[in-house]
């Protein structure tokens, strides 16, 4: 087995909706490897994203603990929730989350140019993430100039600029078509190989699913199983 990266302990999460409370979590343990692709599964509204707001850091939890590389997420102040999201978590999001005036180069860059890496290592880091993902031929081209699955590509990329310990991807083949999704899902997969990250993948697809060395049930805010795929 190995270390683990992710540690989710005894994890609730409330919010107070018309005068009721509505439990979007509850009671939910699980932990994620250095190197595992976790995937979380479940349908809308089973408290997916939350978790995975939760874990990196976007939220805090009404109840439980979690851990990410050694530092408590959970008694975190605001700068070191910062920190952890600038040093050690990357985000993929199922809208692609790319900056329309920026070209795909200055997307990648983006968490680079906020981290004031100097403007020559900014630029050769670029063009390696940018050919790392397939799209070193797409570097000036803007957001509405690329297909769906390229500018999913665009923002793995981005989202490993930073070399994060721990990627988290809400739904990232979700808006894709299957052969596109597929792709996606295989880059992602290689990449969590590649460069031995933990990635914590929120999905309906069954063949990200298929492909994660850990799935993560949710039902109505509730872990049900936890299914090694064969």
């Amino acid at each position: 087995m190995s270390e683990d990266l992710v540690t989710v302990e005894g994890v609730g999460r409330e919010f107070p909706a018309a005068g009721q409370v509505v439990y979007a979590l509850r009671d939910v343990s699980f932990t994620a490897g250095r190197g595992e692709l976790v995937a979380v599964r479940g349908r809308s509204g089973a408290g997916k994203t939350t978790l995975l707001n939760l874990v990196g850091g976007l939220d805090r939890p009404t109840t439980g603990r979690i851990r990410v590389a050694g530092r408590d997420v959970t008694a975190a102040n605001r700068r070191d929730l910062l920190a952890l999201r600038r040093d050690t978590v990357g985000f993929v999001f199922q809208s692609f989350g790319l900056i329309p005036i920026l070209s795909a180069a200055e997307n990648v860059g983006l968490p680079l140019r906020l981290a004031k890496v100097p403007a020559a290592e900014r630029e050769q880091r670029v063009a390696v993430l940018l050919e790392l993902v397939g799209l070193g031929g797409h570097a000036r081209q803007r957001p509405y100039e690329l297909s769906g699955g390229q500018q999913q590509r665009v923002a793995l990329a981005r989202a490993l600029a930073n070399d994060p310990a721990l990627l988290i991807a809400d739904e990232p083949t979700g808006q894709l078509d299957s052969e596109t999704g597929q792709a996606v899902m295989d880059l992602l997969r290689a990449l969590v190989r590649a460069r031995g990250m933990t990635a914590l993948v929120a999905t309906h697809d069954p063949a990200l699913v298929e492909a994660a060395d850990r799935v993560v049930t949710l039902r109505d805010g509730r872990r049900v199983d936890d299914l090694v795929p064969t």
